[in-house]
């Protein structure tokens, strides 16, 4: 157990404990046309993927009938990852820009 601690203080002597802070930081001058164009690719996106979703719904209603509505779920569960990497993928770059 000796042999442990003596382990964990050698490399506790080498490892920077202290984070170094990296400040609140800024966005570059001119970035307000980029900030603009990314909401605009934001709602176009989740536009398309709602209009996706109600075919996708359309689908499953209408060969609901011939059973062959389950096989459309598989769309459906693709267009909802896509709603998820948009929404996710928006609220990074917000977060990281502001």
């Amino acid at each position: 157990m000796h042999h442990l601690h003596t382990v964990l203080d050698t490399v506790n002597s080498f490892v920077p404990l202290d984070v170094p802070d990296p400040g609140n930081g800024s966005a570059p001058p001119g970035s307000e046309k980029f900030i603009a164009v990314m909401g605009w690719v934001k709602w176009l996106a989740l536009g398309v993927v709602i209009i996706g979703l109600m075919i996708i719904g359309a689908k499953l209603a209408i060969e609901s009938r011939r059973g062959e509505g389950g096989a459309h779920l598989g769309a459906l569960g693709m267009a909802m990852a896509g709603v998820i990497v948009i929404a996710g993928a928006a609220s990074l770059v917000g977060f990281l820009v502001s």
